[in-house]
Formats: C-alpha cells, structure tokens, sequence
C-alpha cells in the first residue's frame, strides 16, 4: 500500500502568466507558497476476490470491469500514462474541497501519480512529476490549465516560479528571514465563500482574452518583482504586499467578467471596509476562497464582518508532495485462473 500526501497552495501574484498562450511568447511568472493543506491519496494493487476490475473512491465510488472504464478523467488519465491495466484500489481524501482555487485539481493529479510511481518501485523528482502532470491535464484530458499549480504542489515552499518561452518551469525558493514569513502569515486571513466552480471552464475563458489584455499582464508579471522585494527585503513594510494585493485583484477582475461576480464584490467590499489592506480570490476565479490582508489589530472586525463564512486557519508549508506510507506489493497475477467464476470457487 502507498500513501501519498501532496499540498494544497495559495498564489499571490502573476496568475494567468503561466498558461502557454502567454508565457511562450512572453515568459511569465508566480509568486506562490504550498500550505499545511493537503490531499491524500491511497493506491494498491486490488486482490482478485472481488467482482470488479479495480475500485475508485473519492466523492463517490465506482467499481469497473476495466481501467479503461473509469468515469474520474485524472485516474483514468493517469492509469492510461503509466501504462497500468492491472487492478488497482485508490482512494482520495482531502483537507479541503475542490474547486475552490487552491489547486485541489493538480494536487490530486501529482499525488497520484507520485503513488503510482511508487506502487511500480519507482521514484520520480519533483521537475519530472511537475512535467508529467502538466502532460496529463493538458493533453491527455485536454483541459485548459496553467502550469503553476503542479510545480507548486509537486515542490513545496514559498516559492518564485517562472516559466521559460521554450516551456521550461524553473522553480526559485524565495529566501528570507523566518520571522519575514510567520509575520506574512499572521496578517493573512482565508475565507470559504461557498461558490464552487469548475476552474478550466474560467480559465478558457481568460485564454480566449489574453490577446487582448498584454497590457493588464504585463504589469500582474512585474507585480511578481515587486513582491518578492517586499517579501525579502526587511526594510520595507508588508503592509506593501497588502496593497499590492488589491492592486492585483483589480486588474485580474478586469481580464473576462468570469472571474468576478456580484458576491464576490460584496465579500471583498466588507472585507476592505472592516479593515483588510488588500486580497484576492484565489484560483482561476468565479467562487471558493479568498485571501484577505489584513493588519493584526483589525482581524477581529474582518471576521466580524464576515461572520456569515468559514475562516480557516492555515501556516505556510516547505513541503512538496511526498510518499508517507511506503509498502510495495506485486501485481496480482489473474492469468491463473481461467475467468473469475474459478477464482470465487476457489475463495469459497
């Protein structure tokens, strides 16, 4: 049995400049940090003493004949990519929901495939997975994504992560004092909003507009600098990333009209007014969390304000996706009974 444990993340600034459409011709970069979120996921080779092929279970069950008829796309993807038709068992669980905009997708995605990986005694580095699970979502499930969210969940940490016109992804651990970190993190509030969406489906949308927004993502890269100064140089005032935060958030909300909504404004609007410097909704857009900046002496009246959704605490996290439990078995060889009627006979 392998158990794989992969990080949710939180990114800050330069979202949209890591879909290709944009950083082939321009580069792009993220300013972004994995968190003491994560998801789970177990896999194993599944005992032939049962009426199914191999058996999935995440928000439902399914019990197939073949991999092949698996209904989750990334299982069935990630099956189909390493070349596995041997019954298999695997199980997620989570932290927190998906579709919310913490990278749940990607997350799941690396997991499984670091699992896999492992189930076959093999081990992959973080760049190799990074790449293998961009190919997954990309090609095999034809799904418009960015490349932000694997390297972040496959690597781990506060991280500068930039992506190269010739599609290499160069991830750069950002180095500062530790009390520069824990002090970011103690004016930093997360709130549920309670409005799930389907983040490709968004970011098609933000796709189609690139073209015409080189303005509006050129300064979201160069807000990326501006940042990492901030966070690395002791001199200046975090209250800076706050307010570069709003800044960010206004031109993200500007780049299609999916991504912001009337509940949305009316959440950032409370939160600003009880005191937050600056936030954003985090992921692709249109629902699930948002991130508040907000003064230690004013966290109070944000959440008072915003009694009516969950806050949920969380800390930064330097790891990146890993196996913790590590118990290697062998394929279960079926070919030794002639149909499964003998191998129930047998059991009976």
């Amino acid at each position: 049995m392998i158990v794989t444990r992969t990080p949710l993340r939180i990114s800050f600034f330069g979202g949209g400049t890591d879909y290709p459409v944009w950083y082939r011709e321009h580069g792009g970069s993220v300013l972004s940090t994995s968190i003491d979120k994560s998801c789970y996921i177990t896999s194993r080779y599944l005992p032939p003493f049962f009426e199914y092929h191999s058996r999935i279970s995440y928000s439902k069950v399914e019990n197939v004949n073949s991999n092949n008829q698996i209904q989750h796309p990334s299982v069935r993807a990630c099956l189909q990519h390493m070349g596995i038709t041997d019954g298999v068992e695997i199980h997620h669980v989570a932290d927190l929901p998906a579709r919310t905009g913490l990278g749940t997708s990607s997350a799941f995605t690396v997991g499984l495939l670091q699992g896999l990986y492992a189930l076959k005694n093999q081990m992959r580095d973080k760049q190799a997975l990074t790449a293998e699970a961009i190919h997954v979502e990309r090609d095999l499930l034809q799904e418009t994504v960015g490349a932000q969210d694997q390297a972040s969940c496959a690597h781990g940490g506060f991280n500068r992560i930039n992506f190269h016109t010739n599609d290499s992804i160069e991830v750069k651990r950002i180095l500062a004092a530790p009390n520069r970190f824990a002090d970011l993190e103690q004016h930093l509030q997360l709130y549920f909003t309670g409005f799930a969406r389907t983040a490709s489906e968004i970011a098609t949308a933000q796709v189609k507009a690139t073209p015409n927004r080189q303005k509006e993502l050129l300064q979201m890269l160069q807000m990326v600098d501006e940042a990492e100064d901030i966070v690395t140089n002791q001199n200046r005032s975090l209250d800076e990333f706050g307010k570069l935060l709003h800044e960010g958030w206004q031109l993200k909300r500007s780049l299609t009209e999916k991504i912001s909504n009337s509940n949305i404004d009316e959440i950032y609007e409370a939160g600003t007014s009880a005191g937050a410097l600056g936030g954003k909704l985090l992921g692709a857009g249109g629902g699930g969390f948002m991130l508040f900046y907000v003064p230690p002496e004013r966290k109070q009246a944000v959440r008072t304000r915003l009694k009516n959704l969950l806050c949920i605490p969380f800390a930064f996290s330097s790891r990146g996706s890993e196996v913790a439990v590590y118990e290697p078995e062998i394929a279960y060889d079926k070919s030794l009974a002639s149909d499964r009627s003998e191998i129930y006979a047998q059991r009976d």
